[in-house]
């Protein structure tokens, strides 16, 4: 052969010369099929778009995660929201969703699922299993649950909501983020679809995106992988292994987060700058008694209502800060904050807070090193109140 093609096909071997503790980055859009009659074969990986070995390996362990046969992958958090109702939505559906869901997931059912035919609903978190059931009509399809709520964190009790969807043969789809598949199993609670953003604790680094839907169902798990491949989603390998390597340390991230989060909730109670701190796992919380019964643990973000104060004063607060850093995101190592006023304003019920509220993410750092960037914020607040 000539050197040009030599140096085209030389060193492509499909042999690993060794055995890693992780498995192997497979970069490839193209697929080589062992023979003809194999092309055709929809039993074997044709085509590169699965992300091949890393994303395959990723959707092993989290099937053992989630305690389910099988996870589809996508490439954000909201993806695999918006991917597993058009998997499963058609038009003429209605949809109830918790006013308490996450932003983005009530803007995608307001500006996209409405041009295709489909209603959505929004219902008070603080309804009855009974009361929100009164609510469904002989069209609707799915319930979509947040628990703890965003920003307000309320809890729902959703094992009696997905039963009472069971009886009347509707969907339940839960966002379990803040569970991060570890505190709280959906599937194990009679939820049909259980979704979460590995963006968030499964990466655990602030660093990388991808999102995961899974069921019991198989009819529901083969809608969730077609439309994968309909649509055309895909996940880096890259990304993959990313978010497998910090799936191997979720266990021993997620505790510390649970502590430091109390740590620092207790503390805020005790503030007088402070009306209430919103955190399920705190006794006193409306939630707290179906948090301790369902989860076995806790996260780090929790919400914190300030007693009345100017927005200037508010700002001064987060302004202040120096290792609480202002983003929107969570679940990395690091400490977060927002401010969730400008959110609130999309809620279809009143949230009834007495003042302000924040968002804290509570981070991998001492609590007293927190506390101290915490007090230096509320110096600053009280000076403009």
């Amino acid at each position: 052969m000539d050197e040009e093609t030599r140096l085209i096909r030389t060193g492509a071997s499909s042999v690993l010369p060794a055995r890693t503790v992780n498995p192997p980055i497979q970069r490839g859009s193209t697929v080589l099929m062992p023979n003809a009659a194999s092309l055709y074969d929809d039993n074997q990986i044709s085509y590169g778009i699965t992300g091949l070995s890393s994303p395959a390996a990723l959707q092993v362990a989290l099937a053992e995660l989630e305690g389910s046969p099988d996870v589809t992958l996508y490439p954000s958090g909201l993806a695999a929201i918006t991917g597993a109702m058009l998997a499963v939505l058609k038009a003429g559906d209605e949809i109830l969703v918790v006013d308490s869901a996450y932003k983005p997931t009530r803007r995608f059912c307001d500006r996209v699922l409405s041009r295709f035919g489909v209603r959505t609903s929004y219902y008070d978190p603080a309804l009855t299993p009974d009361d929100l059931m009164a609510l469904t009509t002989a069209r609707t399809r799915m319930i979509l649950l947040e628990a703890p709520g965003s920003l307000t964190f309320e809890m729902q009790d959703v094992p009696a909501i997905a039963a009472a969807a069971n009886a009347r043969g509707m969907l339940t789809l839960i966002d379990n983020t803040w569970a991060a598949g570890l505190y709280f199993k959906p599937l194990a609670h009679g939820v049909t679809i259980s979704v979460q953003a590995l963006t968030k604790y499964v990466g655990g680094h602030s660093d990388c995106f991808m999102g995961s839907a899974t069921t019991l169902d198989t009819v529901i798990g083969d809608q969730l992988g077609n439309a994968m491949w309909d649509i055309g989603w895909s996940v880096s390998p890259d990304d993959a292994y990313t978010m497998l390597r910090g799936l191997r340390t979720l266990t021993t991230r997620l505790p510390r987060h649970h502590e430091n989060g109390l740590a620092i909730a207790g503390w805020l109670q005790e503030r007088p700058e402070v009306a209430k701190v919103l955190h399920p796992a705190l006794p006193g919380d409306p939630g707290h008694a179906l948090w301790k019964r369902d989860f076995t643990g806790a996260c780090g973000l929790f919400g914190v209502v300030l007693k009345p104060v100017r927005e200037k004063a508010v700002h001064a607060f987060l302004d202040a800060l120096h290792l609480f850093g202002l983003g929107f995101s969570w679940g990395g190592y690091e400490s977060l904050a927002i401010y969730c006023d400008p959110q609130l304003k999309s809620r279809s019920f009143p949230v009834g807070l007495e003042g302000p509220l924040l968002r804290l993410h509570i981070g991998l750092e001492t609590p007293a090193d927190l506390i101290i960037d915490l007090e230096r914020g509320f110096a600053a607040l009280n000076s403009q109140a």
